[in-house]
């Protein structure tokens, strides 16, 4: 394992999608500043959380394309937000475990590129579904994770500007996110649906016990010892991760559910 460590924080509750892509913006802007100083310093990051429920609009889609979703898909109780990451439409929410990586890729001899990047990304989760689950994954030419040619069980959708990334992977994990990716084409895929640990294997899963299993599979993947974030350490981050936890409490509960009996027009 590298001698730097990534630190990782969970987050307790679901966390608003613009809140966390906010957050994600100050770290990115902590990182650099201290990397310009030092950039052994700049600590890497891994965050795990849910989301409140939310589609979101990757850089490939047109605007009037957005417009045609956005009414329809608020109207089932989800937020709706144009991101800066790659990739289409898609959904993120309870049930489901999104990591926000947040490393400096030129800490990596030579310097990791974007491919190799998403790779990691794609081989640790596939990972983490054969090691924790037996489940195994299905070859696909399109990025992500498939159970099956027509299953997609996780998403990737990144962005790295000055080698430094934000953004990353989410997968499902309950059945709760299933009867919302039903109301789109999710990753501008039309033959594929959305599929989970839990439909996969027929029985309950939790959330909560999975996040462990994951850092686990980050670590081996990118060669890195994995420690819980220290905000006494670094203070400035754990400021930003602090406010995000107190702001999800305040947003209280969310819905598990689209309000299927929504008026479609």
């Amino acid at each position: 394992m590298s001698s730097l460590p990534v630190y990782y924080h969970v987050f307790a509750r679901p966390i608003p999608y613009i809140l966390a892509s906010a957050a994600q913006d100050s770290i990115h802007k902590l990182q650099l500043e201290t990397r310009i100083k030092n950039k052994n310093l700049s600590p890497d990051i891994l965050l795990l959380l849910e989301h409140r429920p939310t589609y979101t609009a990757g850089r490939r889609q047109q605007h009037d394309e957005l417009a045609q979703h956005r009414t329809r898909l608020q109207r089932l109780g989800a937020d709706f937000v144009s991101a800066s990451r790659g990739g289409q439409l898609t959904y993120h929410g309870p049930g489901q475990i999104v990591g926000y990586p947040l490393i400096d890729l030129s800490k990596y001899s030579p310097t990791m590129g974007a491919r190799d990047y998403v790779c990691r990304i794609q081989k640790l989760l596939q990972a983490y579904l054969k090691n924790s689950h037996a489940i195994p994954h299905s070859p696909s030419e399109h990025t992500g994770v498939f159970l099956d040619p027509h299953t997609k069980i996780a998403s990737i959708g990144v962005q790295i500007r000055h080698r430094l990334t934000s953004h990353g992977f989410a997968i499902n994990i309950t059945s709760d996110p299933l009867p919302w990716f039903n109301q789109i084409v999710a990753c501008g895929l039309d033959d594929v649906k959305a599929g989970s640990i839990q439909s996969r294997l027929r029985k309950p899963v939790t959330v909560s016990t999975e996040y462990h299993n994951i850092v686990n599979h980050f670590g081996e993947a990118f060669g890195r010892d994995m420690l819980p974030f220290d905000p006494t350490v670094h203070s400035e981050i754990g400021q930003i991760i602090s406010q995000l936890e107190s702001l999800a409490e305040q947003a209280g509960s969310c819905p598990i559910s689209p309000h299927l009996n929504a008026d479609p027009n």
